[in-house]
């Protein structure tokens, strides 16, 4: 049935930023985090059918160049205005039209994206994932983050998720201690855990080229499956070479935001991995053009994550589960991390894996009581 193209145009954008507490410090190579910021973007089309989207940022500006009050400010003075009264389900030409509006913010544009995906499922009665092109997959392994730095904290975690069998492949977070420091926490972890489980390590760009070269084979010796953007992102050219000389493939994440910038990290050597994530592609279709380019340069597959919730994750899932191949699964344990999620019934976890959601939209519905207890008071 054909839905009248007013029925589906855009009333209105809203945005409510929220601060959501961790159950643990998640630390990086250049902060940590005991709440975990958002910005929800609501749209309301003019049939009455609203839609939501989440935008995340890691302690600020620190991640990559937006904040939430940045996105906010963004979304409500140069996207919204740019996108009032167009179609709904226009998305490649509200695409053009938000990027017109403002170079990059890529965080606040797939937020908007996710949340028009949301209200044009909902109105059709289809899931996101059908309007990106239909479903390969309902499930994906899930990995989980070990950010405390606390090697005996992190130990005891990581073999509770063992045995309740919801993870089995974890990501240790490097970069805020001396290199010497951080693998002995990881010698730690390979000693308590054994040779069975998937280690990868996530440097956060906390390390040299020097370093990368004196230390990266102790992680080849500890069996560490992958290493994500060990060096700069700005050094191309360091992390190539790092590339070259170590048996552990290299996961791009910083270091390519746009698909050309993942065809030339790509043609460089840099890795042969690439993450995935919404904050970086912009929305998610370019997200899926992302994949595409990194595939055809023989990169495999990724699906990182930034903590977002299950708003965020959902949205996620709905793209990485209509890709052809997703070689490493995904990260997206974000709702598992806050003491409260933000919707009424999280994305469930089943078996060490995460599933997508099978309801209209993104499949997820916010509970208003949560936003309203952590929602930033202007």
């Amino acid at each position: 049935m054909r839905t009248p193209a007013k029925d589906t145009a855009i009333r209105s954008i809203d945005t409510t930023i929220v601060d959501a507490p961790t159950r643990r410090r998640h630390r990086l190579s250049n902060t940590e985090v005991t709440h975990q910021s958002y910005v929800l973007v609501r749209v309301l089309l003019e049939n009455g059918v609203s839609g939501i989207g989440e935008a995340s940022t890691l302690g600020g500006p620190r991640w990559a160049e937006e904040s939430v009050e940045s996105i906010r400010a963004t979304v409500m003075t140069y996207l919204a205005p740019a996108l009032r009264g167009q179609s709904a389900l226009a998305f490649e030409a509200n695409a053009i039209r938000m990027g017109k509006a403002a170079t990059r913010n890529y965080a606040a544009k797939g937020a908007i994206e996710s949340a028009l995906l949301d209200a044009a499922g909902k109105t059709l009665g289809l899931r996101a994932s059908s309007l990106l092109g239909g479903a390969v997959r309902e499930r994906m392994e899930v990995i989980w983050a070990l950010a405390s730095g606390d090697s005996g904290q992190e130990l005891e975690e990581a073999k509770e998720k063992l045995r309740r069998r919801e993870h089995r492949q974890f990501k240790i977070k490097f970069g805020f201690n001396r290199p010497q420091s951080d693998l002995k926490r990881l010698e730690a972890l390979r000693s308590g855990l054994g040779n069975d489980v998937r280690l990868i390590v996530d440097v956060n760009q906390g390390w040299s080229e020097a370093e990368c070269v004196r230390f990266m084979p102790a992680l080849e010796e500890l069996d560490v499956a992958l290493v994500e953007q060990p060096v700069s992102a700005l050094q191309l050219e360091a992390m190539s070479r790092v590339a070259a000389r170590t048996s552990i493939p290299l996961l791009v994440d910083e270091a390519a935001f746009t698909k050309e910038e993942v065809a030339r990290a790509a043609t460089m050597g840099c890795g042969s991995v690439y993450s995935l994530k919404l904050v970086k592609s912009g929305g998610l279709f370019e997200m899926k053009r992302a994949a595409a380019v990194a595939a055809a340069h023989g990169l495999e597959l990724y699906g990182g994550c930034l903590l977002e919730s299950s708003i965020g994750a959902a949205a996620h899932l709905a793209a990485f589960c209509t890709l052809p191949k997703l070689e490493w699964g995904t990260e997206h344990f974000g709702p598992r991390i806050l003491v409260e999620d933000l919707v009424t019934t999280s994305i469930k976890f089943d078996e060490f894996e995460i599933c997508v959601p099978d309801s209209a939209g993104l499949g997820v519905e916010v509970d208003e009581d949560k936003i309203r207890v952590f929602a930033r008071k202007d």
